[in-house]
């Protein structure tokens, strides 16, 4: 579950990230999921659904570190579904790749400042597929100052989360 304080600074983030104060005022819940929480938005190309949820560890914490997200977005209006995003929190080194892994299975990630996707999204629905069965995920990446940092997440409520997303893009 996410809490309010942090849904504050979620919209803020849409804000300055430069959506605009209308998708900040139309950002809505739809729902709290054990560790993950669903939400739904506009932008100025359609509807925008994401679930997201925060890390349990983050090995070693980084210096200047900062709150860490992992997102799964529906863009309808764009044909996107079950878009990886990764806020890690900190900075990775530039042209280091990070990786994630879940069930048994990793996936490359491209890492461009504080940020991080998958480096081929045609494997997006699959990985989506992997995180509803699964139990924790890791994200492995090497920060600016050349520490491998490993954020684990937890995906205990990550499938209802999910539904809720594509019940509503």
């Amino acid at each position: 579950m996410i809490p309010a304080l942090t849904r504050g600074a979620l919209i803020l983030a849409l804000v300055a990230g430069g959506t605009g104060a209308a998708m900040a005022q139309s950002v809505r819940l739809l729902g709290d999921f054990r560790d993950w929480s669903s939400y739904a938005a506009t932008d100025g190309s359609g509807p925008v659904c994401f679930a997201l949820s925060k890390p349990k560890t983050v090995e070693p914490t980084p210096d200047g570190f900062s709150a860490a997200y992992l997102y799964l977005t529906h863009r309808p209006s764009q044909k996107i579904t079950n878009e990886l995003n990764l806020v890690a929190g900190f900075t990775f080194a530039p042209d280091t790749p990070a990786t994630l892994s879940v069930g048994g299975k990793s996936y490359p990630l491209f890492t461009e400042n504080d940020a991080a996707w998958l480096q081929d999204p045609a494997q997006s629905d699959n990985l989506a597929g992997v995180i509803r069965a699964g139990s924790t995920l890791t994200v492995e990446g090497t920060s600016d100052k050349g520490i491998k940092v490993v954020e684990t997440f937890s995906l205990s409520g990550a499938t209802a989360a999910s539904k809720a997303i594509d019940g509503e893009c």
